[in-house]
């Protein structure tokens, strides 16, 4: 098990490239499952959350070869057509298999999903969609069996919004199911990250019939088969806007090369209105902070507004901003577990309800943190570049999840972190 050891206090500066999205190319791997013979995908990170996927392509019966952002996979006529409990566990878009698995071969078995431990999010709404497409639902055991009730499934029109609200992974993994589904399908209350329209975008290069990804409505009109294809990752715009909070916090100014801007306008929004200077390009920012901080004022919200999964990184920052920021969580009920590891570095915060109140401080001091999630580590990391002094940030095997090389780019604008192995 490893942990960084960052000594805080120092100016990020210069030029750093963000890599591939991992949630584009997590779908986009599974999406590979929809035809027979070899696709190829580029600008994929090599992340942890990446090499499971892999793994489990393999243990389903592609052949996979990753090397260089590169990867090659080569799909044969028949696949095993259950992801085991063993590999799913780690990973909640593992689940990503049921929809390929289920419209292609009619069948499928997946176990129950794992992943970071912030809030129930609930599979419902994409068994509900499986149902609305004709397949017969039983939960058995610990697994999902998906069973399809005619050769193919049958198009329908349904809304995908719960109690959770939208949901981006159900509609995905419905939208993949869709494809070869006979007849039309529209998908109301559809997720529009730009996540969703970069695998609707693939799927349509392999052959698929799809519009209105990006809206809250996606209609998709079922073909007999899709064929394979070459496409290219979309950048992770959760890096890039972690990365425009390190150099925030870090009183630098660093220029964030192979990222959507447009991608980023809600980020952009809140950090300009504290005070931070912005440049924007087609494919680039420049974020450049010399002064303390205004407070802000956040509420997460699906897309086009403020990504939840920015708001542990937004929150370190506004604890070093002045005055009183408010950060609300809207989407998961467990999201503040970076709350008090970020007390130990010194942040006044108090929960009130969902709504975590900040009180900015002068400055951050050292401590030993641990991580509990993939964007509560990258929080932490964010403080503790501010921090006075020498901090520990452990259970880095979370961040090792979604951020390729984090610590070489961070290293290279100047921070002074290194990777450090545990005894177990």
């Amino acid at each position: 098990m490893d942990k960084f050891v960052i000594d805080g206090g120092r100016e990020l500066k210069g030029t750093v490239k963000i890599s591939g999205a991992k949630n584009a190319a997590l779908p986009a791997l599974a999406a590979s499952l929809l035809a027979c013979g070899k696709t190829v995908l580029t600008n994929v990170p090599n992340v942890m959350d990446i090499r499971t996927m892999r793994r489990l392509l393999l243990r389903l019966g592609a052949k996979v070869e990753f090397a260089d952002g590169r990867m090659e996979i080569d799909v044969p006529a028949k696949l095993k057509c259950e992801a085991e409990y063993e590999i799913v566990k780690q990973m909640r878009a593992s689940y990503y298999v049921l929809g390929p698995l289920l419209t292609r071969f009619g069948k499928a078995r997946v176990s129950l999903p794992g992943g970071c431990a912030i809030g129930a999010r609930p599979i419902d709404l994409h068994l509900k969609g499986m149902e609305a497409l004709g397949a017969k639902i039983d939960i058995v055991h610990g697994y999902v069996q998906a069973q399809a009730q005619a050769p193919r499934l049958k198009g329908a029109k349904f809304h995908l919004a719960g109690s959770h609200g939208v949901s981006v992974g159900a509609t995905i993994n419905v939208m993949m199911a869709a494809v070869l589904a006979q007849g039309r399908t529209v998908i109301g209350s559809a997720a529009c990250e730009p996540e969703v329209v970069a695998t609707a975008k693939m799927l349509n290069c392999m052959g698929a019939g799809i519009s209105g990804a990006g809206t809250p409505v996606i209609t998709i009109q079922g073909v007999p088969e899709l064929h394979p294809c070459h496409f290219k990752m979309i950048p992770d715009r959760i890096e890039a806007g972690s990365l425009m909070a390190a150099a925030a916090i870090s009183g630098g100014c660093v220029t964030i090369e192979e990222c959507r801007p447009d991608h980023l306008t809600a980020v952009i929004e809140i950090l300009r209105k504290a005070g931070v200077k912005i440049a924007q390009g087609d494919e680039m920012v420049t974020v450049e902070a010399r002064r303390r901080l205004k407070p802000m004022e956040i509420a997460v919200a699906p897309y086009p507004g403020f990504p939840t999964d920015m708001q542990p990184q937004i929150m370190a920052l506004a604890a070093v901003c002045s005055g009183l920021s408010a950060v609300t969580e809207t989407i998961f009920e467990n999201r503040f577990m970076h709350v008090p590891e970020l007390q130990r570095l010194g942040a006044d915060i108090k929960i009130e309800g969902n709504t975590a109140i900040v009180k900015g401080v002068p400055k951050l001091t050292a401590a030993p943190v641990m991580g509990s999630d993939l964007r509560a580590s990258a929080a932490l990391v964010i403080a503790a570049l501010a921090a006075e002094g020498r901090t520990e940030v452990n259970r880095i095997y979370h961040l090792d999840r979604g951020y390729e090389n984090w610590e070489r780019k961070l290293k290279k604008l100047g921070a002074k972190i290194r990777r450090v192995q545990v005894p177990m």
